[in-house]
């Protein structure tokens, strides 16, 4: 038996990949297309839909997904800029529905290994900074994957390590933001698609820890994965680690 799905976001690069993704995949049947603008939950209950991928914006991705679990569908949501308040709202929605959902900063697989195996590293090697990179039209930054690896790493090292000087920036943001702590710089420009490199210093030595999406369609594997994977699921998880 197929699994019914709906793609919101239908009309963007990431959509289209998802509806190219999903009539390609035999155990899935593509119920419906939407986009911003567009009657969300009257389309999951026509097309009675059970699982919806959502790729939009940040402004709209918090209240997508709320309107998913509301309407008894399972959320499988790559727009990032979710707050961690967000998270645990939607996991509250997802348990007391026993929902299946996931949210990912990240759905290429080589990314997730990315951020564990910098966050294993910074163990040993506690200074870090992080350089993502993305194209000129995302709007976001720093960027949901740069933020969860952060918190992976923090989450790792014992602590953060004392500044051996005390920094000035001549120009504000000269030294990124910083988050969990870590440093995290941000690059806008035409011709990339997604990449992120951490770079992680010690006593004369550094050690470099880099992914690179040249092409949309390294997510969607994770996203597939994701899709089947929320069907067997009673709750919403945050990144796909959780399900590998």
């Amino acid at each position: 038996m197929t699994i019914r799905v709906l793609v919101n976001g239908a009309k963007g690069r990431m959509g289209q990949e998802c509806l190219r993704a999903v009539e390609g995949d035999p155990e899935l049947d593509l119920a419906g297309a939407t986009d911003l603008g567009d009657d969300l939950a009257g389309a999951i209950a026509q097309q009675q839909a059970e699982v919806v991928v959502d790729f939009t914006t940040a402004g709209a991705g918090f209240e997508n997904a709320r309107t998913i679990v509301a309407a008894g569908a399972r959320p499988v949501v790559g727009t990032s800029g979710f707050t961690p308040e967000q998270v645990a709202e939607l996991e509250t929605m997802c348990a007391e529905r026993r929902l299946g959902g996931l949210v990912a900063p990240n759905f290429a697989i080589g990314a997730v290994l990315m951020m564990r195996f910098a966050a294993e590293a910074a163990r040993y090697l506690p200074h870090v900074e992080i350089i993502e990179l993305h194209h000129d039209l995302k709007i976001d930054a720093p960027s949901g994957t740069a933020i969860k690896t952060a918190q992976l790493i923090g989450e790792a090292r014992a602590e953060a390590p004392a500044p051996k000087v005390k920094e000035e920036e001549l120009a504000p943001g000269a030294r990124g933001t910083a988050q969990y702590p870590v440093r995290i710089h941000s690059v806008r420009l035409p011709g990339l698609v997604a990449h992120q490199e951490v770079i992680l210093g010690g006593t004369g030595q550094t050690l470099t820890v880099r992914h690179d999406s040249i092409s949309r369609e390294s997510f969607m594997p994770g996203v597939l994965l994701a899709v089947k994977k929320v069907m067997t699921l009673e709750r919403l998880y945050y990144g796909l680690e959780h399900l590998l």
